[in-house]
């Protein structure tokens, strides 16, 4: 239905587009979209007929925060708490987006169109791509709830631009566009408003001819060898996720379609 807060839509085999839905608000997030996401991230994470996700917004903007007008019902709480305990289990289930995000077996590719505010520009960061149109803006409003990074902002971003940007980024609040987004590793690159889902949709198409085994345990050893402590834990790391995947049936029709000069058809076997 065109009027959910979050839509989703397939438009090719193996590729789930999930889209905030509330443009009027430049998809400003509602209560129940936290828990709306994390549901259809749960369902994703299940379905063996998804191999990437793309994750985008409606009109001109891809996420612009928490709605601080219309936000409904707080559904975090429980009867019997004071303020206090309600913001900590509102900022407790909130962080368990980028963590269900990052925990995805599939890869997520952000579409950023128009405005990624506070929560937005944690979920752009969250995902493992994010390609931004030209109107992309990176906007970091957490400072209005008196504090500079939440949901995971400040370990995301020094890992994809570097502890001196990131640290100007987050102490300032200074807006980024998608040009220098691009140009400082914010994004993987920018494009023009009218070929960005179709920029995603090109990378997911790169995603999905390979061993699906392999690609969920690539994800995984990338996250985990960021934190590793030696060279040699990182390779172990690889060379344990090559001996799942390499014996893995979809891994056999992988190598008999590239001899075969055809695409494969995998069967998550």
């Amino acid at each position: 239905m065109t009027d959910d807060e979050i839509i989703c839509e397939t438009p090719i085999d193996g590729v789930k587009v999930v889209r905030f839905n509330r443009p009027a608000s430049l998809n400003a997030f509602t209560h129940s979209m936290y828990h709306n996401l994390l549901d259809i991230l749960a369902d994703i994470r299940v379905d063996s007929s998804i191999r990437a996700m793309i994750l985008t917004g409606t009109g001109r903007g891809f996420c612009s925060g928490h709605d601080l007008k219309a936000a409904g019902e707080n559904n975090f709480g429980a009867p019997g708490f004071g303020k206090a305990h309600i913001d900590r289990l509102t900022m407790e289930g909130m962080n368990r987006i980028p963590l269900a995000m990052r925990a995805l077996p599939q890869p997520i590719i952000c579409g950023v169109n128009g405005v990624a505010a506070g929560l937005g520009y944690s979920l752009a960061l969250a995902s493992d791509m994010a390609i931004a149109a030209r109107s992309a803006k990176f906007i970091n409003t957490i400072h209005n709830a008196a504090t500079g990074a939440e949901l995971g902002l400040s370990y995301f971003l020094p890992r994809a631009i570097g502890s001196q940007r990131a640290a100007e980024l987050l102490y300032t609040s200074r807006p980024v566009l998608a040009e220098e987004a691009a140009q400082i590793g914010l994004v993987l690159r920018m494009v023009e408003d009218a070929d960005l889902l179709e920029a995603c949709l090109d990378v997911a198409r790169g995603v999905i001819q390979n061993v699906p085994m392999g690609i969920t345990l690539t994800k995984q050893t990338l996250q985990v060898n960021q934190n590793i402590g030696s060279l040699e834990a990182a390779m172990e790391m690889e060379s344990r996720a090559t001996m799942i995947a390499i014996n893995t049936d979809d891994a056999k029709e992988k190598r008999a379609s590239f001899w075969e000069k055809r695409s494969p058809v995998f069967k998550n076997d």
